[in-house]
C-alpha cells in the first residue's frame, strides 16, 4: 500500500520507476490510488494498525477486531486476514 500511494501522482495514476519511500500512513492520510486492501489483523498499538485504521476508519476495523476476537480468529502475520474496501 505504502508503494503504491509513493507512485501515484496528482492525477491519481502510477508512475514507474525506482523511487524511495518514506511515508507514514495513519488517521487522516488522503489515499491517492488504492481503494482496496487485504491485510490480516495486526498487534495493537502497532503502526501497520494505524495504517488499517487510516484506510477503512477506527471504527470499523475496530468492530472488525471484536468479532475476530469473538470468534477466535488467529492474528499477526499468519492468522487470519480481511479484505477491505474504501466505501
Amino acid at each position: 500500500l505504502r508503494v503504491l500511494e509513493s507512485f501515484a501522482d496528482k492525477k491519481n495514476h502510477l508512475s514507474s520507476g525506482e523511487k524511495w519511500t518514506n511515508i507514514f500512513i495513519y488517521p487522516g492520510y488522503k489515499f491517492k490510488f488504492v481503494d482496496g486492501l487485504i491485510t490480516n489483523f495486526h498487534l495493537p498499538k502497532s503502526t501497520l494498525l494505524m495504517l488499517v485504521c487510516a484506510f477503512a476508519g477506527k471504527e470499523k476495523v475496530m468492530r472488525a477486531y471484536k468479532e475476530a476476537i469473538k470468534k477466535k480468529y488467529l492474528f499477526y502475520s499468519f492468522g487470519d486476514g480481511m479484505i477491505l474496501d474504501k466505501s
